[in-house]
Parts: structure tokens; C-alpha cells; sequence
């Protein structure tokens, strides 16, 4: 008999930050995310499966992501659990800047579920790196978000929901990462 493999639900800058950006906020691709968030906590902990809140931190910016400001904390209705792991980074990925890679494996983790704010930024770029390390890695975009890309002289707009198929076709397509939703995921980890 195999050994059954190790979950962790990695919720990746979940954090009043983006909140401190209301008109960006107001306009984000997925106004449903805290709730998909949330039953993907609940869920994640009814298993025991690891749970992992990661923040995102820009020291001495003086903007909304400078720990000082007071705003570098996990969006007020999540609310973790004193057990549960955190990690602060400061890169846009989640292992460069921290030891996740080592907490992990020290846990036997295999595999990965992502979800979290900015879809196309921080939340892919940290399932790609999970893949290349070696995780399996499952994708919860409706459990992710991001807004708009605004037009400029350089760059073309994008919508935030264009962002989120993007990354969801990237990832999935390219084999970093299968693309569920939370109902599956919650599906999928009760029948397993």
C-alpha cells in the first residue's frame, strides 16, 4: 500500500493590503473569491490537511505593503488558526524569499493547493515554482482574484476575468498545474 500523500492549502496574500486600494478593490475579476477562499480553509482543515497563510511584504515603501503601515495581515474574515503556518515573503513567489520548500517537505507535503489574491502574479507564479520543485500543484482559480490592467503608451488593457483564463489556460495547458474549482476540490478530496 502506497503512503497517502500530504495536502497543503496554500492561501498566497489573502491580506488587507488590497483592501487599502478600494477602487481596485471594488472592481476585482472575482468578488466571490473570500467566500471560495474560505470553504477551501474550511474544507482543508475538516482533512487535516496543512494550511498555509501567505502574506506579502514590501519593507520600507511606505505603501500598502510595508509591514509598518499595519497592513500586511491576513483579510480580517479568514481568520487562521493559531496552529496553522505563516510565511511572509517579499519576492512574488512564495518559496524564493522564504522557506516554504523546507516547512513542506519537513511535513511530507506532495501536493499543493493554490488560491489567493492576484490570479496571474503572485498565485501562478507560485504554482509554477511549486511544479518545478517538484509539488503537485491544483489551481482553484475561482478561489483566486485579480483586477485590470490598465491601458498605457507600452501596454494594452486586460481585464481581470481575461488574467484569470490566461493563467488558468497557462497552467493547465502546460502542464504546471490541474485547473479545478472549490466545489471540485472540496468533491474531489471527500471522495478521495
Amino acid at each position: 500500500m502506497s503512503h497517502p500523500k500530504h495536502t497543503a492549502l496554500l492561501v498566497i496574500d489573502a491580506q488587507e493590503s488590497f483592501r487599502q486600494r478600494a477602487d481596485d478593490w471594488a472592481r476585482t475579476a472575482n468578488p466571490g473569491v473570500l467566500t471560495n477562499i474560505a470553504r477551501l480553509v474550511d474544507h482543508a482543515r475538516s482533512r487535516g490537511d496543512v494550511v498555509v497563510w501567505i502574506t506579502h511584504s514590501e519593507p520600507g515603501t511606505g505603501g500598502v505593503f510595508d509591514p509598518a503601515l499595519g497592513f500586511v495581515e491576513v483579510i480580517s474574515e479568514l481568520r487562521p488558526a493559531a496552529d496553522e503556518l505563516r510565511v511572509t515573503k517579499t519576492s512574488i513567489n512564495s518559496f524564493t524569499s522564504t522557506d516554504l520548500e523546507r516547512q513542506l517537505r519537513s511535513l511530507e507535503v506532495q501536493r499543493v493547493v493554490v488560491c489567493g489574491i492576484r490570479t496571474e502574479q503572485c498565485c501562478e507564479t507560485t504554482a509554477r515554482v511549486a511544479s518545478d520543485l517538484g509539488f503537485d500543484v491544483d489551481f482553484v482559480t475561482d478561489a483566486t482574484t485579480t483586477s485590470a490592467i490598465s491601458a498605457t503608451e507600452s501596454y494594452a488593457e486586460v481585464s481581470g476575468e481575461d488574467l484569470m483564463r490566461r493563467s488558468e489556460s497557462i497552467l493547465g495547458a502546460r502542464g504546471f498545474a490541474r485547473i479545478i474549482t472549490t466545489s471540485e476540490r472540496v468533491h474531489i478530496s471527500t471522495a478521495a
